[in-house]
Protein backbone atom coordinates (compact mmCIF):
# COMPACT_ATOMS: atom_id res chain seq x y z
CA UNK A 1 0.00 0.00 0.00
CA UNK A 2 1.28 3.75 -1.00
CA UNK A 3 1.79 6.03 1.69
CA UNK A 4 0.55 9.14 0.87
CA UNK A 5 1.29 12.52 2.40
CA UNK A 6 -0.62 15.71 1.88
CA UNK A 7 0.33 19.11 2.88
CA UNK A 8 -2.50 21.46 2.68
CA UNK A 9 -2.69 25.09 2.10
CA UNK A 10 -4.83 27.60 2.39
CA UNK A 11 -6.02 26.92 -1.28
CA UNK A 12 -7.80 24.13 -0.45
CA UNK A 13 -10.13 26.18 1.57
CA UNK A 14 -10.86 28.86 -0.55
CA UNK A 15 -14.38 26.92 -2.17
CA UNK A 16 -15.66 26.93 1.64
CA UNK A 17 -14.92 30.69 1.35
CA UNK A 18 -12.19 31.59 3.23
CA UNK A 19 -9.76 33.81 1.51
CA UNK A 20 -5.60 32.49 0.95
CA UNK A 21 -3.33 34.90 2.62
CA UNK A 22 -0.86 35.06 -0.01
CA UNK A 23 -2.49 34.37 -4.02
CA UNK A 24 -3.54 37.44 -6.21
CA UNK A 25 -6.38 37.83 -4.57
CA UNK A 26 -5.08 37.36 -0.85
CA UNK A 27 -5.77 38.94 2.43
CA UNK A 28 -2.54 40.02 2.78
CA UNK A 29 -2.34 41.46 -1.00
CA UNK A 30 -5.77 43.56 0.16
CA UNK A 31 -4.91 45.06 2.75
CA UNK A 32 -1.43 44.74 4.12
CA UNK A 33 -2.48 46.31 7.60
CA UNK A 34 -4.66 42.98 8.97
CA UNK A 35 -1.17 41.19 8.55
CA UNK A 36 -0.42 43.11 12.26
CA UNK A 37 -3.76 41.65 13.76
CA UNK A 38 -2.20 37.91 13.66
CA UNK A 39 1.51 39.37 14.77
CA UNK A 40 2.05 38.18 18.03
CA UNK A 41 4.04 41.36 19.57
CA UNK A 42 1.29 44.09 18.50
CA UNK A 43 -1.59 41.68 19.64
CA UNK A 44 0.12 41.78 22.54
CA UNK A 45 1.80 45.07 23.35
CA UNK A 46 -1.24 47.29 21.98
CA UNK A 47 -5.16 46.17 23.28
CA UNK A 48 -6.68 48.38 20.16
CA UNK A 49 -5.00 45.43 17.77
CA UNK A 50 -6.65 43.31 20.19
CA UNK A 51 -10.24 44.22 19.83
CA UNK A 52 -9.77 44.48 16.14
CA UNK A 53 -8.49 41.42 16.04
CA UNK A 54 -11.83 40.10 18.04
CA UNK A 55 -13.89 41.94 15.75
CA UNK A 56 -12.07 40.32 12.30
CA UNK A 57 -12.86 36.84 13.97
CA UNK A 58 -16.66 37.82 14.63
CA UNK A 59 -16.93 38.52 11.12
CA UNK A 60 -14.37 35.86 9.51
CA UNK A 61 -15.81 32.85 7.84
CA UNK A 62 -14.18 30.27 9.47
CA UNK A 63 -16.08 29.01 12.02
CA UNK A 64 -19.37 29.06 10.04
CA UNK A 65 -17.34 27.30 6.69
CA UNK A 66 -18.19 23.70 5.07
CA UNK A 67 -15.55 21.54 3.79
CA UNK A 68 -15.56 21.36 -0.16
CA UNK A 69 -15.02 18.92 -2.69
CA UNK A 70 -11.12 18.71 -2.00
CA UNK A 71 -11.62 17.94 2.03
CA UNK A 72 -14.36 15.52 1.29
CA UNK A 73 -12.38 13.94 -1.79
CA UNK A 74 -9.32 13.38 1.06
CA UNK A 75 -11.33 12.06 3.87
CA UNK A 76 -12.74 9.59 1.14
CA UNK A 77 -9.26 7.83 -0.08
CA UNK A 78 -8.61 7.60 3.88
CA UNK A 79 -12.10 6.18 4.32
CA UNK A 80 -11.39 3.32 1.22
CA UNK A 81 -8.45 2.04 3.43
CA UNK A 82 -5.73 3.81 1.98
CA UNK A 83 -2.99 5.10 3.33
CA UNK A 84 -2.90 8.86 4.26
CA UNK A 85 -1.31 11.59 6.49
CA UNK A 86 -2.71 15.30 6.17
CA UNK A 87 -0.35 17.88 7.64
CA UNK A 88 -1.93 21.08 7.42
CA UNK A 89 -1.36 24.60 7.18
CA UNK A 90 -5.00 25.88 7.67
CA UNK A 91 -6.60 26.18 11.02
CA UNK A 92 -10.17 26.16 10.04
CA UNK A 93 -10.71 22.20 11.04
CA UNK A 94 -12.64 21.44 8.05
CA UNK A 95 -10.46 18.49 7.20
CA UNK A 96 -11.50 16.69 10.32
CA UNK A 97 -15.72 18.08 9.87
CA UNK A 98 -15.58 16.29 6.57
CA UNK A 99 -14.62 13.38 8.37
CA UNK A 100 -10.67 13.09 8.57
CA UNK A 101 -10.19 10.97 11.78
CA UNK A 102 -8.04 13.42 14.39
CA UNK A 103 -5.27 11.36 14.20
CA UNK A 104 -4.52 11.88 10.64
CA UNK A 105 -4.55 15.42 10.80
CA UNK A 106 -1.39 17.52 12.23
CA UNK A 107 -2.49 21.24 12.16
CA UNK A 108 0.95 22.39 11.85
CA UNK A 109 -0.45 26.28 12.63
CA UNK A 110 -3.03 25.54 15.32
CA UNK A 111 -6.78 25.62 15.38
CA UNK A 112 -9.51 28.52 15.12
CA UNK A 113 -11.89 26.70 16.89
CA UNK A 114 -9.76 26.95 20.16
CA UNK A 115 -8.53 29.74 22.15
CA UNK A 116 -5.86 29.44 25.07
CA UNK A 117 -4.49 31.84 28.13
CA UNK A 118 -0.86 33.46 26.92
CA UNK A 119 -0.73 33.76 30.94
CA UNK A 120 -1.79 30.07 31.83
CA UNK A 121 -2.28 28.62 29.26
CA UNK A 122 -5.69 27.24 30.06
CA UNK A 123 -7.37 26.54 26.67
CA UNK A 124 -11.48 27.14 25.60
CA UNK A 125 -13.63 27.72 22.83
CA UNK A 126 -13.58 29.99 20.06
CA UNK A 127 -17.04 30.25 19.94
CA UNK A 128 -17.50 31.04 23.76
CA UNK A 129 -14.77 33.60 23.61
CA UNK A 130 -16.99 35.17 20.63
CA UNK A 131 -20.28 34.98 22.16
CA UNK A 132 -18.69 37.54 24.82
CA UNK A 133 -17.37 39.79 22.23
CA UNK A 134 -21.11 39.48 21.10
CA UNK A 135 -21.98 40.47 24.64
CA UNK A 136 -19.64 43.44 25.13
CA UNK A 137 -16.88 41.93 25.96
CA UNK A 138 -14.28 43.22 23.34
CA UNK A 139 -11.35 42.15 24.50
CA UNK A 140 -12.39 39.22 26.71
CA UNK A 141 -9.48 37.93 29.51
CA UNK A 142 -8.42 34.58 30.31
CA UNK A 143 -11.65 33.99 32.96
CA UNK A 144 -9.19 31.44 35.00
CA UNK A 145 -6.19 33.93 35.54
CA UNK A 146 -7.11 37.67 34.04
CA UNK A 147 -4.45 37.15 31.23
CA UNK A 148 -4.44 37.91 27.53
CA UNK A 149 -6.68 35.41 25.30
CA UNK A 150 -5.60 34.52 21.53
CA UNK A 151 -6.42 32.22 18.97
CA UNK A 152 -5.36 28.80 19.83
CA UNK A 153 -3.45 29.13 16.25
CA UNK A 154 0.29 29.49 15.46
CA UNK A 155 0.60 33.87 14.69
CA UNK A 156 3.32 35.35 12.92
CA UNK A 157 6.69 35.87 15.16
CA UNK A 158 5.67 32.52 17.22
CA UNK A 159 7.63 29.36 16.39
CA UNK A 160 5.57 26.00 15.03
CA UNK A 161 5.64 23.82 18.24
CA UNK A 162 8.50 21.54 17.76
CA UNK A 163 6.68 18.15 18.70
CA UNK A 164 3.95 18.96 15.99
CA UNK A 165 6.71 19.84 13.14
CA UNK A 166 9.28 17.10 14.33
CA UNK A 167 6.00 14.63 13.31
CA UNK A 168 5.38 16.36 10.38
CA UNK A 169 9.45 15.94 9.35
CA UNK A 170 9.08 12.17 9.74
CA UNK A 171 6.28 11.80 7.79
CA UNK A 172 7.32 13.69 4.93
CA UNK A 173 11.14 11.28 5.31
CA UNK A 174 8.99 8.34 4.98
CA UNK A 175 6.22 8.61 3.01
CA UNK A 176 6.02 7.73 -1.00
CA UNK A 177 3.85 10.19 -2.29
CA UNK A 178 4.05 13.92 -1.04
CA UNK A 179 1.33 16.32 -2.74
CA UNK A 180 1.85 19.89 -1.30
CA UNK A 181 -2.14 21.23 -2.24
CA UNK A 182 -3.18 24.96 -2.11
CA UNK A 183 -0.06 25.92 -0.49
CA UNK A 184 2.52 28.89 -1.92
CA UNK A 185 5.23 26.86 -0.22
CA UNK A 186 6.66 30.18 0.52
CA UNK A 187 6.21 29.87 4.70
CA UNK A 188 9.18 28.22 6.31
CA UNK A 189 10.01 25.68 8.05
CA UNK A 190 6.45 24.07 6.60
CA UNK A 191 7.50 24.59 3.43
CA UNK A 192 10.28 22.93 3.42
CA UNK A 193 8.42 19.68 3.86
CA UNK A 194 8.37 19.63 0.40
CA UNK A 195 12.09 19.11 -0.25
CA UNK A 196 12.72 16.77 2.55
CA UNK A 197 10.07 14.24 1.26
CA UNK A 198 11.74 15.24 -2.09
CA UNK A 199 15.36 14.72 -0.78
CA UNK A 200 13.97 11.12 0.61
CA UNK A 201 12.79 9.62 -2.13
CA UNK A 202 8.84 10.43 -2.02
CA UNK A 203 7.38 11.59 -5.39
CA UNK A 204 6.54 15.12 -5.30
CA UNK A 205 3.11 16.31 -6.57
CA UNK A 206 2.34 20.19 -6.73
CA UNK A 207 -0.96 21.55 -6.43
CA UNK A 208 -1.17 25.03 -6.47
CA UNK A 209 -2.49 27.79 -9.12
CA UNK A 210 0.53 29.70 -8.87
CA UNK A 211 4.33 28.84 -9.14
CA UNK A 212 6.31 27.74 -6.18
CA UNK A 213 9.70 27.78 -5.50
CA UNK A 214 9.90 23.75 -5.09
CA UNK A 215 8.43 23.56 -8.20
CA UNK A 216 11.49 22.70 -10.01
CA UNK A 217 11.81 19.89 -7.71
CA UNK A 218 8.05 18.10 -8.41
CA UNK A 219 7.97 14.98 -10.32
CA UNK A 220 4.21 16.65 -11.43
CA UNK A 221 2.94 20.18 -10.99
CA UNK A 222 -0.95 20.52 -11.57
CA UNK A 223 -2.66 23.92 -12.19
CA UNK A 224 -5.81 23.25 -12.21
CA UNK A 225 -8.46 24.45 -9.72
CA UNK A 226 -8.03 22.68 -6.87
CA UNK A 227 -11.84 21.80 -6.50
CA UNK A 228 -11.39 19.13 -8.89
CA UNK A 229 -7.71 18.41 -9.45
CA UNK A 230 -7.70 17.18 -5.89
CA UNK A 231 -10.15 14.20 -6.25
CA UNK A 232 -9.33 13.31 -9.33
CA UNK A 233 -5.59 13.09 -8.37
CA UNK A 234 -6.55 10.79 -5.61
CA UNK A 235 -8.12 8.70 -7.92
CA UNK A 236 -5.37 7.82 -9.78
CA UNK A 237 -3.27 6.93 -6.57
CA UNK A 238 -5.85 4.53 -5.54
Amino acid sequence: MTMVAILSGAGVSTDSGIPDYRGPKGLWRQDPEAERLVTYGPYMADPEIRRRSWRMRLDGPALSAEPNAAHRAVAAYERAGNALRVITQNVDGLHQAAGLPERKVLELHGSARSVVCTGCRARSSMAEALDRVRAGEPDPACRACGGILKSATVMFGQRLDPVVLGNAMSIAKATEVFVAVGSSLQVQPAASLAGIAADHGARLIIVNAEPTPYDPMADEVVREPIGTALPALLDRLR
